[in-house]
């Protein structure tokens, strides 16, 4: 319906236009107001039709459908149709009244005012056709950016709903462990696993968060696994910059975190992880090293559903195109990630929801 108003009042704006030239344009020259109306008053519905048969049917209804041959013939009968009406009107009309001395040699279908009155209507359908098709290739665009757009946040959408279920998945497998045998951090377990449910629920709907929300989130993440494992990890989280004032993709660092604890974590007596975060000019960097025992089979790239990394990796190239660096690799005893991304957006810059 909103393309249907543009496209009429595009129409009645152009036309309008049109007759004034026509008319006033005219007329302005030998003040002759009355002479030129009448005039104006044959010619626009002239070249109006004209350009409705050419851009509207044949251009449309041939032309764009590779119907070659079809809109040629059509647009030379109809071409020939609209110069004789035209012709016919200043011939028998125009030219006696103000001009009857016109030479007798003048006939209807005299080659050069043929020419004139061809050009005359066909360069107001070229110009009506320009902007017409501009603005159609426009709304094209328009079109694509917004189907684009809601492809990008459904892909987003798909890739945060695997992470939402894996991870709990995985945590509801700790409490019912922990709960089979009675151990009375059990309770402490389910109150931290509250806490990352309502981030997921609430928080990771927004398009940024705080960068310290998202920390809190892995700490939180964090402190379940140290439950788990207790003695037999060693882990460090490390904050070596301010993070006020900076925003991040929700649900982005914990597939790194939650990696590194499904692949650092062997039947070796010294399990470490260490994870370093810092932000400068406009940089997070995230380094996470995790013990890494050698010969083991299980891919660094994904979780248990062939998610984890890759979803990191797809996101980035969703969300932030061109300003991310992310690689990880064995690196002797330990398994390195390194992630970074460019443009934390402030608060003052985030786009309205």
């Amino acid at each position: 319906m909103e393309l249907y108003r543009k496209n009429i009042a595009f129409n009645v704006l152009f036309w309008a236009l049109y007759f004034l030239y026509e008319w006033l344009g005219n007329a302005a020259l030998n003040s002759e107001y009355r002479r030129y109306l009448i005039n104006a008053a044959v010619i626009v519905p002239i070249s109006f039709g004209a350009t409705w048969v050419t851009i509207h049917f044949l251009i449309r209804r041939y032309f764009l459908r590779g119907k070659k041959t079809a809109f040629w013939i059509g647009f030379t009968l109809s071409a020939l149709f609209f110069v004789f009406l035209r012709r016919s009107f200043n011939y028998y009309y125009t030219y006696p009244l103000y001009w009857p001395d016109m030479p007798s040699n003048m006939t209807l279908w005299f080659p050069p005012k043929v020419l004139i009155e061809a050009v005359n209507i066909y360069l107001i359908v070229a110009l009506y056709g320009m902007f017409y098709f501009m603005k159609a290739w426009y709304e094209q665009q328009r079109k694509a950016q917004v189907l684009e757009k809601d492809k990008i946040e459904a892909q987003m959408e798909l890739l945060k709903s695997q992470v939402q279920p894996h991870f709990i998945f995985n945590t509801l497998n700790n409490i019912y462990s922990f709960a089979i045998q009675n151990n009375a951090r059990t309770s402490e377990m389910i109150y931290r696993l509250s806490a990352l449910l309502s981030y997921m629920l609430y928080d990771s709907k927004q398009h940024r968060i705080p960068l310290a929300k998202e920390i809190e989130y892995v700490h939180n993440y964090i402190e379940l696994e140290k439950i788990r494992y207790g003695n037999r990890l060693d882990i460090s989280m490390n904050l070596f910059d301010p993070i006020d004032g900076f925003y991040i993709t929700p649900l982005l660092l914990l597939p790194l975190i939650e990696n590194s604890f499904k692949h650092g974590i062997h039947n070796i007596s010294n399990n470490w992880i260490r994870i370093d975060l810092s932000v400068k000019d406009d940089w997070l960097s995230v380094k996470i090293e995790n013990s890494y025992e050698a010969g083991h089979t299980r891919s660094a790239n994904q979780n248990g559903n062939g998610i984890g990394l890759e979803n990191v990796r797809k996101r980035l190239e969703i969300l932030y195109p061109r300003q991310h660096e992310f690689k990880h690799r064995p690196d002797g005893d330990a398994y390195l990630t390194i992630l970074k991304i460019k443009n934390l957006k402030h608060e003052s810059t985030l786009p309205d929801r």
